[in-house]
């Protein structure tokens, strides 16, 4: 696909943007793109370590996001500031994604496949990639969802396309093979989630190279995509 001029990127925790489209994103930006990423919860619950509050994983893993964003190129990172795990299909939940669309307006969207089947079934992941479908169709675009908005001097916002990450259906191929070690790179600052520098390098470049495969490139991330605006 053309690459866009604006993009928003939807991620349920720190981390998974970069996991899911990082090499996207890092293409992208060095191409010309401005991108910016909503991050829904906190992430103050993804550890092992028993003497870890809540307060400081998430003070962590917000420094820990910015690093990441900051290592792609990201414009801007909106933290939403959610409990892990506390995602829900609420009104609130889906103004603040709206919010987020009418400011940034992305032409392009990229979050979670919330239909997955297999493995990777995290609960945020799944209501993460519903509600951001709906806010992107139809509530950013018409105005008497979310009126508030038009009060504060939002205006609607049409999408011209959806990028699902983490899709077991892929139809749409990034090739990443420039920025791979961009992606790897800023997966590394997530240092509270990650065992090893090594471990990452590898998994990234195992996954990036099987997507790659069927697209005939040497590394690339797949993704779903849905056309809103045609």
């Amino acid at each position: 696909m053309d690459r866009p001029e604006r993009a928003l990127v939807v991620t349920p925790h720190p981390d998974d943007a970069e996991g899911g489209c990082g090499g996207t994103i890092g293409r992208w930006v060095r191409e010309g793109t401005r991108v910016a990423v909503v991050l829904c919860t906190n992430g103050d619950k993804g550890t092992e370590d028993r003497e870890m509050s809540p307060e400081r994983l998430a003070a962590t893993r917000e420094t820990e996001q910015a690093d990441a964003s900051r290592t792609l190129g990201v414009e801007e990172v909106i933290y939403l500031r959610n409990p892990d795990g506390g995602l829900e299909d609420t009104y609130e939940f889906r103004g603040q994604l709206v919010r987020a669309l009418r400011s940034f307006k992305p032409d392009v969207v990229l979050c979670p496949d919330p239909h997955r089947r297999t493995f990777y079934l995290h609960r945020d992941h799944r209501i993460c990639g519903m509600v951001t479908l709906d806010a992107v169709f139809p509530y950013a675009r018409d105005h008497l969802h979310y009126p508030e908005h038009s009060r504060e001097g939002l205006e609607t916002h049409k999408v011209g396309d959806v990028l699902l990450w983490a899709t077991e259906e892929p139809d749409t191929w990034i090739d990443v093979t420039e920025t791979v070690d961009l992606k790897i790179e800023s997966l590394t600052k997530h240092a509270s989630q990650i065992s090893s520098a090594r471990e990452v390098d590898e998994w990234v470049k195992n996954d990036a190279r099987a997507m790659g495969k069927m697209a005939e490139m040497e590394y690339a991330e797949a993704f779903r995509r849905i056309a809103i605006r045609r």
